[in-house]
C-alpha cells in the first residue's frame, strides 16, 4: 500500500527533488496534493504526469488552471485556492506525509495544521520554524506529530545524533553525550570578497549559489549568511538546544552537511555530494533508506576539506539571527519579516546588497518585543515589523 505524499510548494526546487525520489518509488508512494504559486506550466507538467487529486493555487490564477486541466483532459482533479486551500491539504485524513517547502512566512499556518493532524511532516520551510518554534514543537508532542528536518544542515544533524534525540525531554542542554552541534555553511558566493565589493553586489550575482540550486530568496539569504542564522534558530528549536550550543562552521566545499561533537572527543559528521534528493529520501523512509540517484561520494575525487569561522564584520545576519534567538519571545518573527521584505527589496533594485542587515537590525530594534504566546500574536506582529521595514526601505531610497 502506497503512503499519500502532500507537497506544498512543488514547483520549487525543493518539489521538484521530491518528486525525483517518489518517482523512482512508485510502489511506496503517490502523489495526493500539490500547491504551487506562479509557475502555471509547470504545475500543468506535474499533474499530467502524477495525476494528484487536489492541487492548490492562489485564487487569481483558478480558473487559468482550470481551463488549461480541462484542455489536458484531467477534470478530476479538485482546484482549491489560497491559504485555506493549503491548510485543507495539509490536514486532509487521506494525506500520510507533508512536505512543507513553501519558502518564508507564508508557509507557517499549513505546517502548522499538518503538524496538528498528527503527520509525518518533512520540514523544508525553516521561516515556519522560526516563527514558531515553541508552539510548532509543542504541537507536534501534543499531536504525536513526527517532525523531521529536511534542510541538508539539520537532516545531517539529525543523523549524526542517538537515534531517539528527538524524544527526550527539552531543557535546552545537550543531552545523551552530545556536547555541542557544528552547523556548516558554505560561505556563499561572496566568502572572499572584501566590505567594498559587497556594496556593489546585484541580484544576478546573489543569486548564483557556488554548492547548490536554489530559488531566489534562500540565494540571497546563503549570501548574506541569514540562512544559516535562520537555521541556527531552527536548530535550537528542532533539537532543543540553546544557541551558544551551536557552532557555526564555513565549509565551502559543501561536503560535510553538518556534525556533531560528544563529551567523549568524538565528532560525528554526515557527508555526501550537495544532492537535495537525499535528505528528502531520508525524512520520508526514516528510520528506513531508499535508494536515489545521488552517486556516493567519491573521496579520491574529494582533494581537500576546509573549514573556517564565520566574517560577523562582512556578514552581520548571523550575529542578528543569535541576538534574536537568545531574546527569544517574538524577536525571531521580527527577525524573518524584516529580512524577507528587505530581500524583496533587493532583488527590485530597491536597496544595496549591504543594506539588507540594516533594514533587519532597525527593524529588530523599533518593534518591541514580547512572548510569542499565540499564532494570532506572531501573525500580528509578522505584519508589524513587515511595515516598519518597508517604511524604512522607503527613507533608504529617499
Amino acid at each position: 500500500m502506497t503512503q499519500a505524499v502532500c507537497i506544498l510548494g512543488v514547483t520549487g526546487s525543493i518539489g521538484q527533488s521530491t518528486l525525483k525520489v517518489l518517482a523512482r518509488h512508485p510502489d511506496q508512494y503517490s502523489v495526493y496534493a500539490v500547491s504551487a504559486y506562479s509557475r502555471l506550466d509547470e504545475l500543468v507538467e506535474i499533474c499530467k504526469k502524477y495525476n494528484p487529486k487536489i492541487v492548490v493555487v492562489p485564487k487569481i490564477k483558478a480558473l487559468e488552471l482550470e481551463q488549461r486541466l480541462n484542455q489536458e483532459n484531467l477534470k478530476n482533479i479538485e482546484i482549491l485556492t489560497d491559504e485555506a486551500g493549503l491548510i485543507a491539504i495539509a490536514e486532509r485524513d487521506a494525506v500520510d506525509i507533508v512536505m512543507a517547502a513553501i519558502v518564508g512566512a507564508a508557509g507557517l499556518l499549513p505546517t502548522l495544521a499538518a503538524v496538528k493532524a498528527g503527520k509525518r511532516v518533512l520540514l523544508a520551510n525553516k521561516e515556519a520554524l522560526v516563527m514558531s518554534g515553541d508552539i510548532m514543537m509543542q504541537a507536534a508532542r501534543d499531536h504525536n506529530a513526527l517532525l523531521l528536518p529536511v534542510d541538508s544542515e539539520h537532516n545531517a544533524i539529525f543523523q549524526s545524533l542517538p537515534h531517539n534525540y528527538l524524544q527526550i525531554e527539552r531543557t535546552g542542554e545537550p543531552q545523551l553525550g552530545v556536547s555541542q552541534v557544528l552547523l556548516t555553511a558554505s560561505g556563499g558566493p561572496f566568502l572572499n570578497h572584501s566590505l567594498e565589493q559587497l556594496y556593489d553586489v546585484t541580484p544576478q550575482q546573489a543569486c548564483k549559489h557556488p554548492n547548490w540550486s536554489m530559488g531566489q530568496k534562500i540565494s540571497v539569504d546563503s549570501a548574506t549568511l541569514m540562512n544559516k542564522g535562520l537555521e541556527l534558530i531552527e536548530a535550537c528549536h528542532l533539537f532543543s538546544i540553546s544557541e551558544h550550543f551551536v557552532t557555526v562552521v564555513v565549509h565551502p566545499q559543501s561536503i560535510i552537511h553538518s556534525m556533531v561533537q560528544y563529551v567523549d572527543g568524538s565528532t560525528l559528521a554526515q557527508m555526501g555530494n550537495p544532492d537535495m534528493c537525499t535528505p528528502i529520501a531520508h525524512a520520508l523512509a526514516w528510520p528506513q533508506r531508499l535508494k536515489t540517484d545521488v552517486p556516493a561520494l567519491n573521496l579520491f575525487e574529494t582533494v581537500q576539506l576546509n573549514f573556517q569561522a564565520p566574517d560577523n564584520i562582512k556578514f552581520p545576519a548571523l550575529s542578528l539571527a543569535r541576538q534574536a534567538m537568545r531574546a527569544g519571545g517574538l524577536a525571531p518573527t521580527i527577525l524573518n519579516a524584516a529580512n524577507e521584505i528587505a530581500v524583496a527589496a533587493f532583488l527590485k533594485g530597491q536597496i544595496r546588497f549591504t543594506e539588507i542587515t540594516q533594514v533587519v537590525e532597525h527593524t529588530l530594534q523599533a518593534v518591541q518585543n514580547a512572548k510569542a504566546e499565540s499564532i494570532d500574536i506572531i501573525l500580528q506582529t509578522d505584519m508589524i515589523a513587515r511595515g516598519i521595514a518597508e517604511k524604512y526601505i522607503v527613507g533608504i531610497g529617499g
